[in-house]
């Protein structure tokens, strides 16, 4: 698995593999209440999040079939996390996980790090640390879940 930083031209592909989950995050099934939403998960909304300096985008790639994407917003909030239904528990989302969190140093920081989780993603996150820091919430038609992971400086000296 090839995992690299996503360009404009990855934008319809990141589109469309959100797109085939939404039904993990949105409200209604119809997607009704969420079409603002929904148009942030656009191909022409994702290629102007992935040329924008607030967003880091990341794509996992199989045989040249994107797996995967993870996208981070100012250095400490996981913004997207996904993986294609054909790829899901066969690691991709752990890969995905590791690979910005060396990027960042997250591992040996004691910065937050903060998600939305879908309802579905919270046990994922709860393996990686995450707790949750408010109950489900719903805005725009989508629910999501707070999660916070305060991590510790592996330098500094034991208390």
């Amino acid at each position: 698995m090839l995992i690299r930083p996503a360009n404009t031209e990855d934008a319809p592909a990141i589109s469309t593999l959100i797109a085939s989950l939404a039904h993990h995050f949105l409200i209604h099934a119809d997607g009704s209440e969420a079409d603002a939403f929904l148009m942030t998960l656009t191909a022409a909304s994702i290629e102007r999040k992935i040329a924008s300096a607030e967003l880091d985008y990341y794509v996992s790639l199989s045989e040249n079939q994107m797996t995967g994407v993870i996208s981070v917003r100012g250095g400490t909030h996981l913004f997207h996390l996904f993986v294609s239904k054909d790829f899901q528990r066969k690691g991709v989302a752990y890969a995905l996980w590791n690979h910005v969190q060396d990027i960042y140093g997250w591992s040996s920081s004691k910065v937050a790090v903060t998600v939305n989780s879908t309802p579905v993603g919270v046990p994922f996150y709860e393996r990686l640390g995450f707790r949750c820091t408010g109950p489900r919430a719903e805005k725009n038609g989508v629910a999501y879940i707070p999660m916070r992971l305060a991590l510790v400086d592996l330098n500094s000296p034991k208390e």
